[in-house]
């Protein structure tokens, strides 16, 4: 139960919500709440239940509005423990939400992987320019993981994920985390089992272990070329399994 000085607070800063755009309005009510109350980075947020409650929505709208923060890389949930804040936000933070046009699968892929193309080569090189000795152990053992997967299942989908935010996260540049994870969250259940195909991108395999070894190396130009590679093989399965 929450206590009577926390549940006083949660009333002077939430309020029940009108019906419509009840997304944006719990996106809008929860960054003000986080800034009057002057929550900081490692404060935990309300229970699901207790936002639920005080803002008179249901279960979904409020894990949608947290996965959003969530891919904006300032918030983070722990299993078994709640939500968690990881960067100090208000109602004046910017948030760039993705709109694609869903009428063909292929086409919105291959747009998205146009302008990843250019992001994710950046990303890599700014990752080869920047890397510490911890984030190369953070990429190493993340590539590692990736390898062990495929090489007993054929296919490795989450580990592949893993890897790649470990290299955005080594640009210590966290708009590359925060646009690819978007990019990659607008089309969530595709990835999981490309047209269900758990061959897919399976060719690009052995590019990430030389990725990696760019990254090592300090090669920028490298990164970038090794990076293509894994793009173009992606683009080729999108454009041949879409047939």
């Amino acid at each position: 139960m929450m206590s009577d000085q926390f549940e006083t607070m949660m009333k002077s800063t939430l309020t029940p919500l009108p019906p419509a755009d009840r997304g944006r309005q719990v996106t809008d009510s929860l960054a003000d709440y986080i800034q009057q109350s002057a929550l900081v980075a490692g404060d935990r947020l309300p229970a699901e239940r207790e936002l639920m409650a005080a803002l008179g929505v249901g279960r979904s709208t409020i894990r949608e509005v947290i996965r959003q923060f969530q891919a904006l890389g300032v918030m983070e949930t722990r299993k078994g423990s709640g939500t968690y804040l990881l960067k100090p936000i208000t109602s004046a933070t910017i948030h760039m939400p993705l709109s694609v046009n869903m009428g063909s699968l292929r086409d919105a892929l291959l747009q998205t992987l146009e302008v990843r193309r250019g992001i994710e080569c950046e990303a890599c090189m700014a990752a080869a320019r920047r890397r510490t000795k911890e984030d190369l152990r953070h990429i190493s053992e993340a590539l590692d993981e990736m390898e062990r997967v495929h090489l007993e299942k054929g296919t490795a989908g989450k580990e592949d994920l893993v890897f790649h935010l470990a290299i955005y996260d080594a640009t210590h540049n966290p708009l590359f985390r925060q646009l690819l994870e978007q990019m990659r969250e607008a089309f969530e259940s595709f990835w999981d089992t490309p047209f269900d195909r758990p061959d897919f991108a399976r060719r690009s395999f052995p590019y990430h272990r030389t990725l990696f070894n760019a990254i090592v190396a300090q090669d920028t130009e490298a990164a970038r070329r090794e990076t293509i590679k894994i793009l173009d093989i992606v683009e080729e399965d999108i454009k041949e399994m879409s047939k």
